[in-house]
């Protein structure tokens, strides 16, 4: 119950004055399986029309233990549809279908941390330059522009705490707060690299502040890279890096290195390392169009003294890959 007594207080204090050195936003291990949950210029990208959840469970064991529910949908917007035509001569012409720029995604979400509970929805564009022919290997350059909207709740049932505690009192249990995230992200068959911003308005356009205290958000900064390397026949492997930081720069500043084997692209193990965090272990497999993902943290803090470790669970479901639909694409 100390760490309900004395650390959760100091959490809402530093959410709303801004000198939290921990991040405000969900933390994700499998940052390459669902990377449009951290940029939004990855809508639409891989050509599919993509659904995915995810949910985490972290420091399991610990009282009042963050978790993180999201479901996710992303695609591209083609030109033209799929159709067939009839001449003069009642013969049918088929035509593919013409790849569009546009890609367009949304997503809701439950973040849950101590007594601070964070439900929102958001709304991304991605607009995605190729390099290169139809029908070849495409280098595409995208940027991408969401929309956040979320409430951020405070609930003190259960919570032992001063009743005269000016840093509870003085402040609404309940704010709506709408913000804007941007990205940008270069991929090409053999590598990829991506940057994104979030929390643009830093919480400076809020509903709900009767109070009227002045409060504010951090900006966060998350950058992402990876190369793909062919190994023996239907191997392949992935190291990859994510970097985030915010705007207290270096007190913020986290490092996750992955690496990933994949075999025929059906499955998938990976390793990661968290600095000042936890070692990471994933598995994945692929069923047609179907895919999970598992991922276990174990943590190098002394949190794991009272938690059995993180899990984080990713179902995803991608429609639209066949070649009959994008046959002017050569997808990767």
């Amino acid at each position: 119950m100390s760490y309900i007594k004395y650390f959760l207080p100091a959490l809402v204090l530093g959410l709303f004055s801004g000198d939290l050195t921990a991040q405000q936003v969900p933390m994700y291990s499998q940052y390459t399986m669902n990377g449009f949950l951290i940029n939004p210029s990855v809508a639409g990208r891989d050509v599919y029309t993509t659904i995915n959840l995810t949910v985490r469970e972290q420091w399991v064991g610990m009282p009042q233990a963050p978790s993180t529910y999201a479901v996710s949908f992303q695609t591209r917007v083609l030109n033209d549809s799929y159709i067939s035509r009839s001449t003069s001569v009642r013969k049918k012409l088929v035509r593919p279908t013409k790849g569009g720029r546009i890609g367009i995604g949304g997503y809701i979400f439950n973040d849950n941390n101590g007594i601070i509970k964070r439900t929102g929805i958001q709304a991304a564009y991605a607009y995605h330059i190729p390099f290169g022919e139809e029908g070849s290997s495409l280098n595409n350059l995208s940027f991408g522009l969401s929309l956040s909207a979320y409430q951020y709740n405070i609930n003190t049932d259960g919570l032992i705490y001063d009743q005269n505690d000016p840093y509870l009192n003085n402040y609404d249990r309940s704010v709506f707060i709408p913000d804007f995230n941007f990205g940008v992200s270069y991929t090409t068959e053999k590598y990829y690299i991506g940057f994104a911003m979030t929390n643009m308005l830093r919480g400076s356009l809020m509903f709900g502040n009767s109070s009227d205290n002045k409060r504010s958000e951090i900006g966060h900064y998350f950058l992402t890279g990876g190369v793909k390397i062919p190994l023996a026949s239907n191997w392949l492997l992935e190291p990859s890096a994510f970097i985030k930081s915010s705007d207290m720069v270096f007190k913020a500043l986290q490092l996750d290195i992955t690496s990933r084997v994949y075999y025929r692209e059906d499955y998938w193990a990976g390793i990661s390392w968290r600095t000042n965090d936890a070692l990471i272990s994933m598995i994945g497999l692929r069923v047609d169009r179907f895919y999970i993902a598992y991922a276990f943290d174990f943590t190098l803090t002394d949190i794991r003294k009272q938690s059995s470790g993180t899990h984080e669970l990713t179902l995803a479901v991608k429609f639209g890959g066949s070649a009959r639909r994008y046959r002017w694409i050569n997808a990767f």
